[in-house]
């Protein structure tokens, strides 16, 4: 299964009030495993950036100022994308974003169910928990070392590799069938049939320790599962 893992970052909380992306990021993942093909935009929002909201991405207006607007750019995220479903850290806020752009542009608009939330995933997971992207990489011992400054393509690359962890994708993909084929959701595990030993292993029994064993069976009475199999040392 195809997914696009991607993050915004934006001049504001509200797309209905005037704010505007300033940067995209996507991360494609096949069966919850990044393929490390990914898509990175910096994005001319044609408005300022609130200094409070500078301080958080490191976006400036001076930045920003020569960056292609979305339009230029609309089409080249669009193919990215394609078919796939889309996943994201409180997707609401960045659904509202993308398709409020694609709406400006009169392209079609993504529906709800091209969707994953994987802040709603974590709090299924983690009833009471911090679900922020923050607490949930510390939670799976994931890097933040990149992340001086919040990065839609450095945020992405790390929610990629949270949403492995929360859907057991790491597990999922593990082959172990011998056969050098990885295992996509719904995979079975299988491990390979190993050939009898051409020459049988000398017993290391001593003597004694066979003498005692079947003293001990004998006092077991004949019930007992070693009486019935006729298992000897």
């Amino acid at each position: 299964m195809r997914e696009i893992v991607f993050d915004t970052e934006t001049t504001g909380l509200d797309p209905n009030t005037g704010d505007r992306i300033t940067e995209l990021g996507c991360v494609e993942v096949i069966d919850c495993i990044p393929t490390g093909r990914t898509y990175h935009a910096y994005v001319n929002p044609e408005r300022s950036t609130p200094k409070e909201v500078v301080e958080i991405t490191g976006l400036t207006d001076e930045f920003l100022a020569d960056k292609p607007v979305f339009a230029e750019h609309a089409d080249a995220f669009l193919e990215f994308v394609g078919d796939g479903v889309l996943v994201a850290h409180n997707a609401g806020f960045d659904r509202g974003f993308i398709n409020m752009e694609l709406a400006r542009l009169g392209k079609p608009i993504y529906p709800d169910d091209r969707f994953k939330d994987t802040a709603a995933i974590a709090r299924a997971m983690f009833p009471g928990s911090y679900v922020s992207l923050d607490a949930l990489c510390k939670r799976f011992d994931i890097s933040l070392e990149t992340r001086d400054k919040h990065g839609a393509l450095i945020d992405a690359l790390l929610l990629a590799e949270v949403y492995l962890e929360l859907t057991g994708g790491r597990t999922r993909a593990l082959d172990l069938s011998g056969r050098g084929e990885a295992g996509g959701a719904g995979a079975v595990v299988e491990f390979p049939a190993r050939p009898a030993r051409p020459k049988t292993l000398d017993s290391r029994v001593q003597n004694e320790e066979r003498a005692a064993h079947k003293a001990f069976i004998e006092e077991l009475g004949d019930a007992s599962v070693w009486s019935q199999l006729s298992v000897e040392l």
